[in-house]
This record gives structure tokens, C-alpha cells and sequence, in this order.
């Protein structure tokens, strides 16, 4: 608690400060005055002395926006991208790489420390990316009308839903910028109605790419309010003709009311509905709109990371829970006696199912289910996988592996704070933390994925 005599702040008071942290959603932190108060502060670098006028004032801490760089950071560099400034699809283009490794890994500690109760972490070193730009495989855009009716597909600006219109992304596989830029023109000339939001009625919502890294073949997807769009099988087909990479165009329909990106169906207009891929040695054939991760070769490095320390001798039974197309449960397949993958998502189940019989993997069994509603019927296994969404694993699960006691645990995430929750959930029930192995998957952002490793104490 603050006494009476600390200082008071209000909102549009200037301040000087210098930034000493980054916050886990990216933002600049400073501590102000002799109780250190915080005040958080976009667009800065740890290192930058800046004037800042405050916004948002509470007793404890404040928000404010930066008025003026007075001294810049020694991590801070020029962005590669020149909208940074106004574009919510990265928080840290302005911080160079080594910085946004050790600011990971500090978001991770701070998690565990605070909320795993856990005093001292054994957290590795992020895994750094071989190339912090041009590395997503998938991007999905917003579509919108500007003033004078032209088609915009970009990014939302930062704290706004106004749109911040792209013809290129250096985050993003070069080899998708031609293809944003053409095709977004081609929209405009088929004059197809662009989604309202507040009236909740039109045609196209999103144009979206997905593209194998490793093969450079390409899916270009629609969502739409409706597919009943004018000359749009027509289009598809140019687009199939046009971009010798792009073996299949679809539609997904979405007319929800919703922020989700993806609705229940998606129909391939040309081509193939699915691209192949090559990872872990393994073929895959990969749709539209099922989850895979964004960053194929970090991926690969991080599943390789994961398989090198559990050291599997062939004998073991694997429970894979939350297993999406099987990125991590087919490879391990190739290593084990058998493994159960449970996923929600029915497409997902149907992808997994379709790698086995690509790459002859029999092994492996695949069910349908929410995790939530099946895990008290799992029976004891050598290890389980849990991959669990942002949320994090639902207290049954936890409490029904606490019963079980599997001899080991692998835990991936990309909430730390999430994450840090479970797994002092887990060791209150007899589990030890042996490892934790941060990744970044999202370069230029404040995501973080991990990987705890966790052995029970009985088996330790």
C-alpha cells in the first residue's frame, strides 16, 4: 500500500523516465518516483530516457504514451518493416534480436517465479530463430473498404480496429508479398462486397496464404460472408494459372458474428484443398485452416530439442492430448511402441489421419473428443503430451494425471503465465521440474513458446 505521502500523478502529467523492462504483451516498463511506481509505456526500449505523458492513472501504476525520445537505447534499432509504428502485428521491431531472446526468457522466469511458486527455474536459453523476419508460413488479413472504396487488407493499428493497409510484410514469407499485393487488386476489380462489421452483412472477410517452406507450394483462402460471389470460380482458376506455387484456391465460409477468422466450412474452389510439406522427415499434406505451426523450422528444431532430451527406447506408450494434425504425435509414433492423439477439431483428426496413411505410420490411433470430457477415461501411459490452447489445461485433466502418476510429462505451451499455473498444479501432486526450454516461434513479437519437462517424483 502507497501512504499518504507518495506523490500524486494524474492523467496528462508529463513525465521523464527511463525504461528499465518489457512487459509480457511487449510494452515498455518504467518505475517512477521513490515507491517505484510502474508506468507502462509502448513503443519504448529497455535503455531509452524518454517524456512521457500519462493516459491512464491508477495508485499503483499508470499507462502512458511517449511524447518525446530524449536518449534512445543502445537495443534499440531501425525497423525493417515501415509501418511499426502504426501496425498492431508486431509489439518489437524496434528492439534488436539478442534483447527479444533475453526478454523471453525473462517473461518466463517472472511466470514461474510469480505464479509457479516456483524460487529458481531451470529455464534454458531461448532457442533462437535462424531468420527474425520473413518466416511465417500462414497470414490471414482483414479486409476493409478505405474512403474512396479501394480494397485494404492489412493489419489492425495498435489499441485501434482501424486498419493499417499492407501491399507487403517482412515478417511474412517473401514469397507471399507478390501475391498480397496482385490479389487484393484483383479483388477490387471484381467488385465484390467487403464485410461490414457494424452491419454485419457483405461478402469477403479475410484473404488469407499459407505456404510450405519447405516445398514453396501455396493455398490462397477467402473467408467469406457467403461463396455466392460473382465470377468467383473464375478468378480462382486465373489465380491457379497465374502463380505457378499456388496449387489451390479456397473459400471458407464464416457468417458469424464472431472475431473468430474461420467458420465451419471450407470449399476448394481450384487446385487442391491442401498443400504438402516436408518436416521431421515425414511428408504432410497440409488444409487451409487447421492448425500448424507458424515458424516450420523452429518447429522442426524445437520437436528435435524435445526428442533428443526424452531419449525414447521404442518399449513406451504415449498419450499425445490436444495433438492437432499430429505435428508432434506422427514423429514420436516412429520412435515408440504406440500413441493416442486426442483432438477437438474434427479437421485436425481428419489431417492426422491422412499423415499416418501418407507416411505408413500404423502405430498411432486418433479420437475426436474435447480433452475436458474424455480424460477420465485415459488409462496409464509412459508419457503424455500436453499441447493445450492458451487457456491452458482444464484442473480434472491435472488432477486426474495427478492420480495417475505417469513416469514423465512433456508440457508445451505459448502462455507462460498459463503454463507457470499447471505446472504448479502438477508439482504440488509429486512432479519435479527438470527442464524448461523456451522457443521463439514469433520473432519480432512478445510471444514465447515453451516446453517444460516433468518427471514424477517417484520415478525421478
Amino acid at each position: 500500500m502507497l501512504d499518504s505521502l507518495t506523490p500524486l500523478w494524474k492523467a496528462g502529467q508529463y513525465l521523464e523516465l527511463e525504461i528499465d523492462d518489457l512487459s509480457a504483451t511487449g510494452t515498455g516498463v518504467a518505475h517512477w518516483g521513490e515507491h517505484r511506481q510502474i508506468v507502462f509505456v509502448p513503443d519504448s526500449v529497455p535503455g531509452d530516457r524518454v517524456r512521457v505523458r500519462l493516459t491512464h492513472v491508477k495508485p499503483n501504476y499508470a499507462h502512458g504514451i511517449l511524447n518525446q525520445l530524449l536518449e534512445s537505447s543502445p537495443h534499440r534499432i531501425r525497423p525493417a518493416c515501415i509501418v511499426a509504428d502504426k501496425c498492431g502485428g508486431c509489439q518489437w521491431q524496434t528492439v534488436d534480436y539478442a534483447y527479444q531472446l533475453q526478454a523471453k526468457r525473462n517473461q518466463v522466469i517472472q511466470a514461474l517465479q510469480r505464479i509457479g511458486k516456483i524460487p529458481n527455474p531451470p529455464v534454458e536459453s531461448v532457442l533462437a530463430a535462424p531468420d527474425p523476419l520473413g518466416y511465417r508460413n500462414k497470414v490471414t488479413y482483414p479486409l476493409k473498404r478505405g474512403q474512396a472504396g479501394q480494397v485494404l487488407a492489412g493489419y489492425y493499428r495498435k489499441g485501434s480496429h482501424r486498419l493499417v493497409n499492407l501491399n507487403q510484410c517482412p515478417v511474412q514469407d517473401p514469397r507471399l508479398n507478390p501475391l498480397l499485393a496482385e490479389i487484393k487488386q484483383d479483388i477490387q476489380q471484381q467488385s465484390w462486397p467487403i464485410y461490414d462489421e457494424q452491419r454485419h452483412q457483405g461478402g469477403l472477410r479475410h484473404l488469407g496464404f499459407r505456404i510450405g517452406r519447405q516445398t514453396g507450394e501455396i493455398l490462397v483462402t477467402l473467408v467469406a460472408f457467403s461463396s455466392d460471389l460473382p465470377g468467383l470460380a473464375e478468378q480462382a482458376q486465373d489465380w491457379l494459372q497465374r502463380y505457378p506455387n499456388v496449387v489451390g484456391v479456397c473459400v471458407n465460409v464464416n457468417c458469424d458474428r464472431t472475431n473468430r477468422i474461420f467458420g465451419e466450412q471450407t470449399q476448394c474452389l481450384a487446385g487442391r484443398s491442401y498443400l504438402y510439406e516436408q518436416f521431421m522427415g515425414l511428408t504432410w499434406q497440409i488444409e487451409a485452416t487447421p492448425f500448424f505451426q507458424i515458424y516450420t523450422e523452429q518447429a522442426e528444431a524445437l520437436l528435435q530439442n524435445i526428442l533428443t532430451h526424452l531419449q525414447l527406447q521404442g518399449h513406451e506408450r504415449v498419450v499425445d492430448l490436444y495433438c492437432g494434425i499430429g505435428t508432434l504425435t506422427l514423429p514420436i509414433a516412429q520412435r515408440v511402441k504406440s500413441v493416442l492423439g486426442i483432438e477437438i477439431q474434427g479437421a485436425a483428426v481428419a489431417q492426422a489421419q491422412a499423415n499416418a496413411a501418407l507416411n505408413h505410420i500404423a502405430n498411432v490411433t486418433f479420437t475426436t473428443s474435447a480433452v475436458e470430457d474424455c480424460f477420465s477415461t485415459i488409462q496409464q501411459a509412459d508419457l503424455f503430451i500436453l499441447d493445450p490452447p492458451r487457456k491452458g489445461c482444464a484442473l480434472g485433466l491435472l488432477q486426474h494425471l495427478g492420480q495417475l502418476q505417469p513416469p514423465r510429462i512433456v508440457y508445451m505451451s505459448c502462455n507462460p503465465a498459463t503454463l507457470a499455473r499447471d505446472l504448479h498444479i502438477l508439482c504440488q501432486q509429486g512432479y519435479h521440474l527438470h527442464r524448461v526450454q523456451p522457443a521463439d516461434f514469433f520473432p519480432q513479437t512478445a510471444h514465447v513458446e515453451c516446453v517444460a519437462f516433468l518427471h514424477a517424483s517417484s520415478h525421478a
